[in-house]
């Protein structure tokens, strides 16, 4: 593939687009569109086979996962604009949706930097898609009316810090993504900030595929007993009062219904 750039009137925009969690049904049809035109495909390493098979063009993965690395971001970026500059038809495919942990900020840099044009397709994230397979709603009227987005674990493969007071403190539902390895320690750091050990959680593993699995455990549960290797990954953590909604509808939930004439 020639290198050298074309006139920049010419480029076409890179698109970054979510890939959703995995069941090819969850593709918004934006995305579905863009991975059959694109010529080049940088995909991350747990975009679902299924939704790699309606590609056309050329399959690079340049993913991460587990501490296993195909490539660096910085190295990523550098394709990207290499394979833009081209006049190719770009697509960069993340899992889930391209803004939420998936460091779109350090592409779109690289690109803009670059004097590159973008568009940006979101996808659904785990969490909306893991309350969904469970059939427990993020939030609650009057039990959860917030839902925070934490990453369960950080650049060194460590736990990152949080603010856990804050966290025990919100009145709403938490996810953690990518938190498996540090489940027990994510629940330590919440009781220990005063969030209720029978605190329900749910966690959810390779969400909306064929093997999805999940388990239920209150919040003591999970800092007692629940190893890191008895959870598939990749893997996200629910927690919050709003879970136990689905299985108590008769106590928690009131439907009130005007009639008119």
């Amino acid at each position: 593939m020639n290198a050298s750039p074309p006139n920049n009137a010419a480029l076409l925009p890179v698109i970054l687009a979510g890939a959703g969690p995995g069941d090819p049904d969850l593709l918004t049809v934006k995305a579905h569109r863009a991975i059959a035109a694109a010529d080049v495909i940088l995909h991350d390493a747990l975009v679902d086979p299924r939704i790699l098979a309606l590609a056309t063009g050329r399959l690079i993965n340049v993913g991460k996962r587990c501490g296993r690395h195909a490539m660096q971001q910085s190295e990523i970026c550098a394709l990207l604009v290499r394979h833009a500059r081209t006049g190719a038809r770009v697509l960069r495919l993340k899992g889930g949706d391209p803004m939420i942990f998936g460091r779109a900020n350090e592409e779109i840099a690289a690109l803009r930097a670059a004097g590159m044009t973008l568009t940006i397709i979101p996808g659904i994230t785990a969490a909306t898609a893991a309350a969904a397979a469970v059939e427990a709603s993020l939030t609650a009227r009057d039990i959860a009316r917030s839902v925070t987005f934490i990453t369960g674990h950080a650049s060194d493969g460590g736990l990152p810090e949080q603010d856990w007071a804050a966290l025990a403190r919100l009145r709403g539902t938490i996810a953690f993504y990518m938190g498996a390895r540090h489940a027990g320690m994510i629940a330590d750091r919440l009781i220990e900030a005063g969030l209720d050990p029978a605190t329900p959680g749910i966690i959810v593993m390779n969400i909306s595929r064929a093997d999805e699995t999940h388990r239920t455990a209150r919040l003591i549960d999970l800092a007692d007993g629940i190893a890191a290797d008895e959870l598939a990954s990749p893997a996200l953590i629910l927690i919050g009062a709003a879970l136990d909604v689905a299985r108590q509808p008769a106590r928690s939930l009131t439907c009130r219904v005007k009639l008119t004439a």
